[in-house]
């Protein structure tokens, strides 16, 4: 039943882009599930309620000042989800301790029902995202230059600083990582910081010169900043990532663009090289 929940989950992110019922049921489903298999207790119910409640109102209230409450309090609820803040979830631990390099730090990765539910309603509510499989061609050519760039910066940058070093593997875990990566971690991390933060500076920046590019820097900022906790390097890499996540954005104003160069950045970095870092 607890991978069914996440099943569920995952299905629901990617039933976002057909009709608004299909992605809500199987949502319901998936909270259901994770009920029923412990993942989900009542206080976390109430949680994702209200987020979708706030998330809504952002979206579609008619009244201006109702609809900035609603993005202020939406964007707090949801970095109080992502940032497992809020009681009634207990998510589990798909990888353990495990170390994929020689010399690597030991790896753990959980899959995080509730920061998964942070991206999913937030893309499905206030994300822009392509129309169809002709915008999503556009995107994409808009997109892999932004890509190759960033994954050469950031990597470069790392190797440089002593963080990783060249290691190429497929261990077994390695589709279970990416699922979970991209599920769980990348939708959620780039629907708040470029589908709702960077989105909405932008529009309230619209008629400052290079409001646009303002949204960018602070978006990469943020980004920067949440990573704070895996120390200064690790804040400045994720800096320097977030700038190619937000250009992507800004380049293209679809969520899809940034949500494929960060899963492309984390699954050669998983690939390629140290995962996660070098051990100091």
């Amino acid at each position: 039943m607890m991978l069914i929940t996440f099943v569920l989950l995952a299905l629901a992110m990617c039933a976002v882009w057909f009709r608004f019922p299909l992605w809500a049921g199987l949502l319901v489903a998936a909270i259901l599930a994770g009920f029923v298999a412990g993942v989900l207790h009542p206080p976390a119910v109430i949680a994702l309620a209200v987020f979708g409640a706030v998330a809504y109102l952002a979206g579609t209230a008619a009244d201006k000042r109702l609809r900035i409450a609603a993005g202020m309090l939406t964007a707090l609820l949801a970095l109080a989800l992502a940032m497992h803040k809020l009681p009634g979830f207990s998510n589990p631990v798909v990888i353990a301790g495990a170390v994929l390099s020689p010399g690597a730090a030991p790896f753990t990765q959980y899959a995080n029902f509730d920061k998964g539910a942070v991206g999913l309603i937030l893309l499905a509510l206030l994300c822009s995202r392509v129309g169809g499989w002709a915008e999503l061609r556009g995107v994409l050519r808009k997109t892999w230059p932004v890509l190759l760039a960033t994954v050469a910066a950031v990597m470069a940058f790392a190797m440089a600083a002593g963080f990783v070093r060249p290691d190429f593997k497929l261990p077994q875990v390695t589709l279970l990582f990416l699922a979970v990566n991209l599920f769980f971690t990348v939708v959620a991390e780039e629907a708040f910081f470029r589908g709702l933060l960077q989105a909405r500076l932008a529009s309230s920046l619209g008629g400052v010169r290079h409001g646009q590019w303002i949204a960018v820097v602070v978006s990469a900022l943020l980004f920067g900043a949440a990573h704070l906790a895996g120390g200064a390097l690790y804040a400045i890499l994720a800096c320097i990532a977030g700038l190619g996540y937000a250009y992507a954005y800004q380049r293209t104003q679809r969520i899809e663009a940034a949500i494929i160069v960060h899963i492309a950045l984390n699954a050669v970095h998983f690939i390629a090289f140290t995962y996660p870092y070098t051990a100091r």
